[in-house]
């Protein structure tokens, strides 16, 4: 594990030349690594681990839909692909990746099929760290750790077969076989990430929530609808207003910065726009930093967990999911987005 400085802050990463896809497959040669559901993560996860040679099995709910995704990626009913509570008992790294409502539901069936020495794994935090709201209470004779990569499962996914890499943080909260850090970075090196950063269970979950409600999603997408929402008001097309606010940014300036920083993003952009990002920047910092430290205590004190929890186990959630993409798909912003895209060559 090398030591890096990230400003003025040291931290533990783990890099693929430190720690390479052969070290990776030989600490975990004896496993048998079960991907416990077919949803979001899980498909990205199990293919990169396949692809790459560990000896994986695939946990899912049958006669899902994500069990006829799993049949057509190749998984072998049987042989490679069993119900969640098969999986769960012949596994021996059982990665949990089920939905946080879901991992609260299936714990039971899950804990059943641990045994002493096994190693569990999550791609979140939010079970572990709000025990006392999931009931995922993980025994003391397992290793528990996390691997979280830092995007959707499609990036995950496409960026491996790209040959690069996305970043995932990692955790160990126990260490029951003296082994766990090295099994979760060898892990971390299977399912394709960039480089690994140590994180906690708390810390991870926290700092998730957070992004997703704020600069990721919640945050972004709100920011887009006040800026294209003045520009209409104010008499410009829709065209223009869905290119000044979303086009510009990423299909140019969010490349830039991902290049080489914001600050070499300002530095090659017209003075004039230099000039009114830096005027404006910290005048957006001050007006929005107020609402991320709500945020942050909405998070800290469970509140977001029992929204999420209350939400998700409500029998009619998925219908009100969909009427909310919806309202938001039909919206005039991201309808004339539809017709920017099209245009792009």
């Amino acid at each position: 594990m090398a030591k890096m400085m990230f400003g003025d802050t040291e931290e533990t990463v783990v890099t693929r030349d430190e720690f390479p896809l052969e070290k990776a497959r030989e600490v975990l040669s004896n496993e048998t690594i079960a991907v416990l559901g077919y949803g979001v993560q899980g498909p990205a996860q199990a293919m990169n681990l396949r692809d790459n040679g560990f000896n994986v099995i695939v946990g899912q709910r049958k006669g899902s839909p994500s069990w006829d995704k799993a049949v057509q990626d190749g998984w072998v009913e049987g042989e490679t692909l069993f119900t969640l509570e098969e999986a769960a008992k012949r596994g021996t790294f059982i990665s949990y990746l089920l939905s946080d409502a879901g991992q609260m539901k299936q714990w039971p069936a899950v804990k059943a099929g641990l045994e002493r020495g096994n190693t569990l794994c999550f791609s979140h935090g939010f079970a572990v760290t709000y025990s006392d709201k999931t009931g995922v209470v993980v025994p003391p004779d397992v290793d528990l750790v996390l691997l979280a990569p830092k995007g959707s499962g499609l990036s995950v996914r496409r960026l491996f077969q790209e040959g690069k890499g996305i970043n995932a943080s990692y955790a160990v909260e126990q260490d029951f076989s003296g082994s766990a850090e090295e099994k979760v970075c060898a892990y971390g090196i299977g399912v394709g990430s960039g480089y690994l950063f140590e994180t906690t269970f708390k810390k991870e979950v926290y700092s998730d929530l957070v992004g997703e409600r704020g600069v990721l999603m919640g945050a972004l997408a709100g920011i887009m609808d006040a800026q294209y929402n003045v520009l209409r008001e104010n008499g410009h097309s829709p065209s223009e207003a869905f290119n000044e606010t979303v086009e510009e940014l990423t299909q140019s300036l969010i490349k830039l910065v991902a290049e080489n920083g914001m600050d070499w993003m300002y530095a090659n952009c017209s003075t004039t726009a230099q000039r009114g990002a830096l005027d404006w920047r910290p005048r957006f910092q001050k007006a929005v930093e107020p609402v991320f430290k709500e945020l942050y205590e909405s998070v800290a004190s469970g509140r977001e967990a029992e929204i999420v929890l209350k939400a998700n186990s409500e029998p009619n959630y998925k219908e009100r999911l969909q009427a909310e993409l919806d309202e938001m798909h039909s919206s005039e912003i991201w309808r004339a987005g539809e017709s920017v895209r099209k245009l792009r060559p």
